[in-house]
């Protein structure tokens, strides 16, 4: 290169970088992945929301093993499982903040899967709600870990894992009642 062509290059001006593009929008409630990640809305209640949605998630669990088997059970968990990657994952995105406390369709998946290893029984249902609130609250290793994941797979997975925590303490006990 010439001695003119470098000094031109070096005296041009360096443009300035683009900028960023604006941060898109939060979710309208109305969002289906506003909808699914919320719990239709019981992560807005006061207080513990994740513990709201896993009392409220009860019933509608408590219907689908009575009327259609808990094979139908697992099913909606997993589905919820899947469903809930994507939302939490699009509302972490979108609203800028990592696992809020109003995301709770985790507490619902992982609420269901604590009360798979049992029949519907009010008791068992009971000691499965509190075995999973208190692994979902104390994560004991490797919950404490799936907790630590990125995205809409970290929000799920911690309680996944807490559900079955929850699944095998609930089971155990039915041996004895």
């Amino acid at each position: 290169m010439t001695e003119e062509k470098q000094k031109d290059e070096e005296s041009r001006p360096v443009p300035p970088n683009p900028p960023a593009p604006p941060p898109a929008p939060p979710l309208p409630a109305w969002h289906p992945a506003a909808i699914i990640a919320t719990g239709a809305g019981a992560g807005f209640l006061p207080l513990a929301p994740g513990t709201w949605a896993s009392a409220l998630c009860l019933p509608p669990a408590w219907l689908i093993a009575s009327l259609a088997g808990r094979e139908a059970l697992a099913m909606a968990a997993l589905l919820a499982v899947i469903l809930g990657i994507w939302a939490s994952d699009l509302l972490e995105r979108r609203e800028g903040v990592t696992d809020p406390g109003y995301i709770v369709i985790d507490e619902i998946a992982g609420q269901w899967i604590a009360v798979l290893a049992v029949a519907p029984d009010p008791l068992l249902y009971a000691i499965a709600f509190v075995l999973f609130r208190l692994a979902d609250i104390f994560k004991p290793w490797p919950v404490s870990w799936a907790e630590k994941l990125p995205g809409g797979f970290g929000v799920m997975f911690d309680d996944v894992l807490a559900g079955a925590y929850a699944a095998a303490g609930v089971y155990l006990c039915s041996l004895w009642i």
